[in-house]
């Protein structure tokens, strides 16, 4: 009885250790809609896109890709499009930061859109948005803006599974003292 005590105590130390202890890095999910104003195509869209953060320096010109856990899901005229289906897949696209600060993406669809800031600095993320008429970045018309709102990060597996674990050992030992 004594030791199963012990490693009840132990357990919720340890989950509350995990829980006050900040993590240092998540998954960041953002959501993301196109206004598109202009062109053939106008109307709003919307996508979604997922980082790992835990590279991030905060300090400074950033980038994140494909290799930090990068991904997409953009809903563009009833086709879904994913990270792959960028142009320079798997070193773009890219997310830009300037001091910790998202700046947003960089994604190019051939012969469909541009996400970015400006078509001549395509590794640099931004908030326009840009009709394509091919790969080339020099056929391409801004047709409207991007705006980024941020979501609920993902929690770490090892603090819900601690969690978890002292709740069913409270149980227990709530359970026992009855």
């Amino acid at each position: 009885m004594k030791l199963a005590k012990n490693i009840g105590i132990a357990a919720i130390v340890i989950a509350v250790a995990a829980v006050a202890k900040p993590t240092q890095a998540a998954l960041v999910n953002y959501g993301f809609s196109v206004n598109a104003t202009s062109g053939d195509n106008p109307g709003q869209y919307f996508g979604s896109f997922q980082y790992d953060d835990s590279t991030l320096i905060g300090t400074g010109e950033e980038t994140l890709g494909v290799s930090n856990g990068l991904s997409i899901l953009f809903d563009y005229l009833g086709t879904q499009y994913t990270e792959a289906s960028d142009f320079d897949y798997p070193s773009s696209p890219v997310v830009s930061f300037t001091n910790g600060n998202l700046l947003g993406l960089s994604y190019l669809v051939e012969d469909q859109f541009f996400i970015g800031n400006d078509p001549v600095n395509p590794n640099t993320g931004g908030t326009k948005f840009y009709s394509i008429l091919s790969a080339d970045l020099l056929s391409t018309t801004q047709v409207g803006t991007v705006s980024n709102s941020k979501s609920q990060s993902v929690a770490e597996p090892m603090t819900v599974a601690g969690i978890a674990i002292a709740g069913v050992m409270g149980l227990c030992l709530r359970r026992k003292k009855k």
